[in-house]
């Protein structure tokens, strides 16, 4: 499957469609990780490295800021 290489965004919320197929994508920690992100164009996107040419979700600083203190709180644990 070919890398996406388009982050499509929702209108409504002011972002706009990135062209990812440049980015440099980083993991998201020091550790072991399946989430990589990349810094294009002022805003934050974020993949799953196993799933590379699935979409990518794409913040704005802001989102990407209580995205990260609401992890960090353990906002999305499932346990």
């Amino acid at each position: 499957m070919a890398e996406s290489t388009t982050a499509r965004t929702l209108a409504d919320r002011g972002r706009p469609e990135l062209d990812l197929s440049g980015a440099d994508w980083q993991p998201s920690s020091r550790g072991a990780g399946d989430l990589q992100v990349a810094f294009v164009e002022g805003f934050i996107a974020m993949r799953d490295s196993d799933r590379p040419g699935d979409p990518s979700l794409v913040f704005a600083p802001n989102g990407w800021r209580k995205f990260v203190l609401g992890a960090r709180a353990g906002r999305f644990d499932l346990t």
